[in-house]
């Protein structure tokens, strides 16, 4: 059989694949195996492209052992390092790493368009291809310095939000730097010169500048939309070599990340009420200081056991999860507790925020780590008029997303940004380390409520003390 026919045959099995299990992924019931179906078709797309080994040209023929065993050598080290992480890794960390894979996806594409545009291959194929690879190679730059960036950020080895005087000044002018010298760069393929060797390097490195000073100013508060949307970017690149490459698999997998990362970006800014070039450009969710302003009432300081025995003879409990359960690991004790309620008869259901945690789903992901049912979460907009009827709302680890200054203060900085609405509850709890602000750096008046008690300390210890308590009772 045809070589290229194999090739061809697999490449579309392997994107098939990919459709498939994205569309899986789509739920948290069959998340894991559409996880597995996309592995399974990348999985085919590498193997099968080493096939193209027995079609290389007279003058590659001489490099051919040497080059495989390269790859081979790329690979063992690429699924090592995956492999080792991939188990090592904490749930808590989860986020640091999909902003590794992003940038390493961007850096994939960008190192592909760097080594096109610098032995010409790019330019001698036309003004098309060498535009598709110039766009790859900024996407991708941008996409890789991005994500290191932003992985520091959550990973905290970046704590503090960098800004320059006029930086949208100076962003602008490495964006449009960026463009110019990538259109240098076709302009002279063109021409049939040599490639500008220093031209394409100067491109690189003000596009590598760009993502750094794109992303330095952002908050932690804007990660989770950041990360989908340099994961959008980093599709949008390998779609971009792929069409370089002439490469259908890169092409299409790459569409559809793109696509399917572009669609995720724009519903948390919509979640937020808010648009992605104001996420980007506003500088929200930095170090400025919030304005407490006129909020009326104090914070008053609850013992867990005394929030254990409302919940245990209450009818309704609502639960609102944030990166708090998280930090604290707490999410097999809180479920733990939460059996312990359902036995007692209570009406137990979880409110999941958009932008819960540091990347989307991020709370599923944790709930589903302690094997709560997926029946009893629910997101906003399904469970929001709920609050009214709930006897007692508990907020773990979470602060912006249940903050009501978003509804009534206009000067806020999440003013309009959907919130749960966990005032309405008739009595809620917040379980705190302390009496710090959210992300967004305003104070909650949610704390400050009649109907808030603040049970403070590490959200496993205190699951602790509500299961002893609720245990005491009989």
């Amino acid at each position: 059989m045809d070589t290229s026919l194999i090739i061809e045959t697999a490449y579309f099995v392997a994107a098939l694949l990919f459709i498939y299990g994205l569309k899986r992924m789509s739920s948290p019931v069959t998340a894991r195996s559409g996880i597995l179906v996309a592995g399974w078709g990348m999985a085919l797309a590498v193997v099968v492209a080493f096939l193209y080994g027995f079609d290389v040209n007279e003058r590659a023929q001489p490099h051919l052992t040497m080059n495989i065993a390269l790859v081979l050598i790329a690979l063992g080290l690429g699924v090592g390092w995956a492999w080792y992480s991939g188990k090592k890794v904490a749930m808590t960390n989860m986020p640091q790493m999909v902003a590794l894979y992003n940038g390493m996806g961007g850096g994939a594409a960008a190192a592909i368009a760097a080594v096109e545009l610098f032995s010409g291959n790019a330019q001698a194929h036309g003004v098309v291809i060498s535009i598709l690879a110039v766009l790859g190679g900024l996407i991708g730059s941008v996409a890789l310095s991005g994500s290191l960036v932003a992985w520091a950020k959550l990973d905290g080895r970046l704590n503090r939000v960098l800004r320059l005087p006029m930086q949208q000044l100076v962003n602008a002018v490495l964006f449009f730097a960026s463009l110019a010298t990538g259109a240098a760069v076709v302009t002279a393929g063109m021409a049939g010169a040599e490639p500008p060797m220093l031209l394409i390097a100067v491109f690189f490195l003000i596009a590598l500048a760009l993502g750094v000073m794109i992303t330095t100013p952002i908050g932690g508060a804007d990660m989770p939309v950041v990360i989908s949307l340099y994961n959008a970017l980093t599709g949008l690149a390998v779609a971009f070599e792929g069409f370089v490459l002439q490469n259908p698999a890169m092409i299409i997998a790459g569409t559809v990340v793109g696509s399917a990362g572009t669609l995720l970006t724009l519903m948390m800014a919509k979640a937020m009420n808010r648009s992605v070039t104001n996420v980007l450009f506003s500088q929200f969710g930095g170090d400025e200081e919030g304005d407490a302003g006129d909020i009326q009432g104090s914070m008053k300081a609850s013992e867990a056991s005394d929030a254990a025995i409302a919940m245990y003879y209450a009818s309704k409990v609502i639960i609102v999860p944030g990166y708090g359960l998280a930090v604290a690991q707490a999410q097999h004790k809180l479920y733990e507790f939460v059996k312990l309620l359902q036995k007692q008869g209570v009406d137990v259901r979880f409110a999941i925020h958009p932008v819960a945690g540091r990347m989307p789903g991020h709370m599923n992901v944790l709930l589903a780590e302690a094997g709560v049912p997926y029946d009893i979460i629910a997101d906003l907009e399904d469970i929001n008029e709920d609050f009214t009827q709930a006897d007692v709302a508990v907020v773990i680890g979470a602060n912006d997303v249940v903050n009501p200054a978003a509804r009534t203060r206009k000067s806020s900085p999440i003013y309009g940004m959907p919130i749960l609405n966990v005032d309405q509850a008739h009595q809620a709890y917040v379980i705190k380390r302390g009496q710090g602000k959210g992300y967004s750096g305003v104070e909650n008046e949610l704390f400050y409520a009649e109907n808030t008690a603040m049970v403070y300390g590490d959200a496993q210890k205190v699951m602790v003390q509500m299961i002893e308590a609720v245990k005491a009772l009989g």
